[in-house]
C-alpha cells in the first residue's frame, strides 16, 4: 500500500482526541458498557465525534478542527456535558486518567470490530493490557516537509507533555511509582517509541515503501510513535499525553502545544538533528517516572534541568504567541499546574488520605463529569 499525498491544513488548527474510562457506578471498575453508551449518544449533538476503541470499558472522543482556546474548551465541555447525560442513563460514570486504579487487563473484553480483532490476534494479551487512557492532539501542517520538520523540532518538548498530563500512577491496585505508567503499556509495542529522522516527505514515502514491502506495516495506524504524521488528516499527531481528570486541562494542553509550534516554526530557535535523539528515551523516562520533579537534558547544550523549570523557561518563550492564539488562559493554566502539582499528585493525595482505591475513582470520575467542585487546571 503506497503512501498516501500529505493533504493540506491550515498551519496551527487543532484536533483533541480523548480515550475515556467506563465506569460502574456500584464498585468502580471498568464497566463494559462501550456498545450501550454510544448507542445512546447516536444523536448527540455539535460537530464532535465518538467511536468505540479496542476493549469496551472505554471510548473515544474527537473534537471538530478548533483554532483558538476558548473555542476548543467550548466544545471540550458541551460534549463533557453531553456524555455525563447520556452516562447517567446507564448508571455508569465517566473518568479521565492515563489507567485505571485497579482493572485487570484478564477480565476485558475485544471491542467487535474488525481493527480490533485484528490487533488482538497479532499483539495477543498486549491488546487487553492496551486499556489505557491518552489524549491525542493534532496540530495543522500545511505540507509533509514542514509535518516532518516541526515533528523533529518537538521532540525535545515530549517530556512536558508527559509530566503536565500524567495521571497514571495505579496499576492493578499498586502505586507503580511511575507517574505515568500508561506509557510502559504503550512502548511494549514494537513500533512505538520515536519516528525516523526524515525530514521531507519524499524521504519519508521511501522509508513507508521499505516498511510495507516487509510486511511488518499495512498503514500509519500500524506505528504508535510519540509524534507521528497523520497524511490525510494533514497533521502530526502528539501521543504521549494520559487523559487529563478534566477537559480544562485538556484544553490547556492542547493548546500549551499550539504555542510552541507557533514559536518553533516563526522563530525557528533551533534545527533538529538525529543527534537530539540521543538524550530523548532518558528524558522521557525521567517524565514518566517523576513527572515535574524529573531531570531532562538539553540535546544541544547538554544542560541538564528539571523539568518544571524548562516548561516555565519555555512558557515564558512562547507568551507572546500565547497573546497572538488568545491562548494566555491556557498558558495560565499550565503555569499554575507547575506548583499545584499534576493529576498523579492529586489521585496520590487521595489515597495517601487513607481513600481505597474505589473512592479514588470515584473521585476522578465526578471530577471529570463535572459533578464536584474541581481546580481548574
Amino acid at each position: 500500500m503506497a503512501l498516501q499525498a500529505f493533504s493540506h491544513s491550515q498551519p496551527l488548527t487543532l484536533g483533541v482526541e480523548l480515550e475515556l474510562q467506563l465506569v460502574s457506578t456500584h464498585d468502580f471498575d471498568l464497566a463494559p458498557q462501550a456498545e450501550d453508551l454510544l448507542r445512546v449518544l447516536k444523536n448527540h449533538t455539535g460537530a464532535w465525534d465518538v467511536k468505540p476503541e479496542i476493549t469496551r470499558s472505554m471510548i473515544e472522543i474527537g473534537t471538530s478542527i478548533q483554532r483558538q482556546h476558548g473555542s476548543l474548551l467550548a466544545e471540550l465541555r458541551d460534549l463533557r456535558d453531553q456524555l455525563s447525560r447520556a452516562a447517567r442513563k446507564l448508571n455508569i460514570g465517566i473518568a479521565g486518567g492515563g489507567t485505571h486504579a485497579y482493572q485487570h487487563w484478564s477480565q476485558q473484553k475485544i471491542f467487535p470490530g474488525e481493527r480490533f480483532h485484528y490487533i488482538s490476534e497479532l499483539y495477543g494479551y498486549l491488546a487487553k493490557q492496551f486499556t489505557v487512557f491518552g489524549q491525542h492532539v493534532h496540530v495543522g501542517c500545511e505540507d509533509g516537509d514542514s509535518a516532518l520538520w516541526l515533528l523533529h523540532a518537538l521532540s525535545r518538548y515530549v517530556p512536558h507533555f508527559i509530566a503536565l498530563s500524567a495521571s497514571s500512577p495505579f496499576v492493578q491496585g499498586v502505586d507503580t511509582g511511575f507517574d505515568s505508567a500508561r506509557l510502559n503499556s504503550v512502548f511494549a509495542f514494537p513500533l512505538s517509541g520515536r519516528a525516523p529522522f526524515c525530514l521531507s516527505w519524499q524521504e519519508f514515502e521511501k522509508f513507508f515503501d521499505k516498511m510495507t514491502s516487509t510486511g511488518v506495516v499495512n498503514s500509519m495506524k500500524d506505528f504508535y510513535w510519540d509524534i507521528r504524521p497523520k497524511p490525510e488528516y494533514g497533521t502530526i499527531e502528539l501521543r504521549v499525553c494520559d487523559t487529563p481528570l478534566t477537559v480544562e486541562k485538556s484544553a490547556a494542553l492542547a493548546c500549551y502545544l499550539q504555542c510552541i509550534c507557533r514559536y518553533l516554526r516563526e522563530q525557528k530557535p533551533l534545527e533538529p538533528a538525529e543527534d537530539d535523539y540521543l538524550v530523548y528515551t532518558f528524558n522521557r523516562f525521567q517524565a514518566c517516572r517523576f513527572g515535574l520533579d524529573g531531570e531532562i537534558v538539553d540535546p544541544k547544550t547538554k544542560e541538564r534541568t528539571r523539568l518544571r523549570d524548562d516548561i516555565l523557561r519555555t512558557l515564558a518563550r512562547v507568551d507572546e504567541h500565547a497573546l497572538d492564539l488568545q491562548a494566555l488562559d491556557a498558558s495560565n493554566l499550565v503555569r499554575e499546574s507547575l506548583f499545584a502539582g499534576n493529576d498523579a499528585g492529586w489521585l496520590r493525595g487521595l489515597q495517601a488520605r487513607g481513600e481505597p482505591l474505589s473512592a479514588v475513582v470515584e473521585a476522578a470520575a465526578r471530577r471529570w463529569m463535572g459533578t464536584e467542585a474541581a481546580p481548574k487546571a
